[in-house]
């Protein structure tokens, strides 16, 4: 929805109450820096002219609209474990019936819960049958993935391991680790440093509807609580995320890390999608979802057909590169065409300054392949505490968990939200044999 929703100014455009306030807010990493620097007088909020199409509607609550006169239909959001905010629709009318997942995280406990909610019960116990399943396609190896529980168990255990007086830093470069700051917080008894641009975003998500003395605080997702605070009766209680520098647990801004967290005996954390068999790292390479501009400071935006072409023929016009990075950045740049997903470089863009409009395109073409390796190394083996901590923790669901999912409503039909072609011809097919 990022790269389309600028052109919409006279329609509605319906999502949770705290997807709304997000969006609303949301800068891109350039405007926020300069915003921050002095450059820019104002802030640049990507999205702030629509405030009037978004029209939030409360969770597991069926809501009746008219997307045209004389056409009605229901529609029901659930929460979709993905990030703050992401939901997946059920619409229904009086001839068909569809879920649209968008990006899921579908772990067991998530599937038992959602098989019991009142407003799906009929489906996910045969008295009804949904017509469609558009499905979060985004892995469709056959992976099994950890669990968010263990995963955050697992980078407790690790953190545990080193001095009381470590600092660590968390490159929660996207939204969706918010339980992961919670955990930590409560672990080392320490809040979380965020950056300024954090602070307002999930600031929003917390209101007061009234000045009274005794009024309560109107929280928009579970996590804001924690995070931001609340109040108990007349006392304030303090929040997770805090502007303070000096604390053990930092995810400020890679731009504009604090001074505490750039110092070298500072230890980095970095989530990854999950643990393979053999041993290695299954990484987290920018898959799309819950706001893809909280960290990084270059991407390369979706592109269309006309705009790989041009890319393209940018690339070969080059005679640095080899064919087989030729090859394999034309893979990557045909997936992210299929998929709608912007690449993240991890560039600081003033760095590019010095060099060539060839010794960019083949800077860019470097990237792009590197962007797309999943595997990476292993933390460093023996008795020294690595400096970077790995531990799994997926936004989106394993290929097992999208069967499990698949197999507690058993649609009809079933269609990828997100998919590179190659890989649903492969394996798409197999989601079906679940309703068989």
């Amino acid at each position: 929805m990022g790269f389309t929703i600028k052109l919409l100014t006279c329609i509605s455009v319906y999502c949770s109450a705290a997807t709304r306030e997000i969006l609303l807010r949301l800068e891109r990493y350039p405007c926020r820096i300069n915003y921050a620097k002095g450059l820019l007088e104002a802030r640049q909020q990507t999205y702030k002219h629509l405030s009037k199409v978004l029209k939030p509607l409360p969770l597991e609550t069926p809501t009746t609209i008219e997307p045209r006169p004389g056409c009605e239909i229901q529609v029901t959001l659930f929460d979709a474990n993905h990030c703050p905010g992401a939901v997946m629709f059920l619409i229904e009318s009086d001839k068909k019936a569809i879920l649209y997942t968008g990006d899921i995280r579908s772990e067991p406990w998530f599937v038992n819960t959602i098989s019991r909610n009142p407003n799906l019960v009929e489906y996910t116990s045969g008295l009804k049958t949904l017509d469609k399943i558009y499905l979060d396609t985004s892995f469709t190896d056959d992976v099994p993935f950890q669990t968010k529980a263990q995963g955050i168990a697992e980078l407790l255990r690790k953190v545990a391991k080193y001095p009381s007086d470590t600092v660590f830093h968390f490159q929660a470069w996207t939204y969706g680790y918010e339980d992961v700051w919670v955990a930590l917080s409560k672990a080392l008894k320490s809040q979380v440093h965020v950056d300024d641009y954090k602070l307002r975003i999930y600031g929003s998500l917390k209101s007061r509807p009234s000045e009274a003395r005794f009024s309560s605080d109107v929280h928009l997702t579970p996590e804001s609580p924690a995070l931001t605070g609340h109040m108990c009766g007349n006392t304030p209680h303090q929040g997770r995320l805090t502007s303070e520098e000096n604390v053990r647990l930092h995810s400020c801004e890679k731009g504009a890390m604090c001074e505490v967290a750039r110092r070298p005996s500072t230890v980095t954390i970095q989530p990854i999608i999950a643990h393979l068999p053999t041993g290695q790292h299954l990484a987290e390479v920018g898959v799309g979802g819950g706001g893809d501009d909280l960290l990084r400071e270059a991407e390369l935006d979706f592109l269309d057909q006309a705009s790989l072409a041009a890319l393209v023929n940018l690339v070969l016009s080059s005679d640095t590169l080899s064919i087989e990075t030729f090859q394999a950045l034309k893979e990557v740049l045909t997936q992210a065409v299929s998929t709608g997903r912007n690449i993240p470089l991890d560039w600081d863009m003033s760095s590019l300054n010095n060099h060539s409009a060839q010794e960019i395109v083949q800077m860019l073409a470097e990237r792009l392949v590197n962007s797309s390796k999943k595997v990476v190394a292993e933390d460093m083996a023996g008795t020294e505490l690595p400096k970077t901590i790995h531990f799994p923790y997926s936004r989106h669901s394993s290929y097992p968990e999208l069967c499990h999912f698949v197999e507690a409503f058993r649609p009809k039909d079933i269609w990828p939200c997100t998919v590179n072609p190659t890989e649903w011809m492969r394996n798409g097919n197999e989601l079906g044999t679940t309703m068989e």
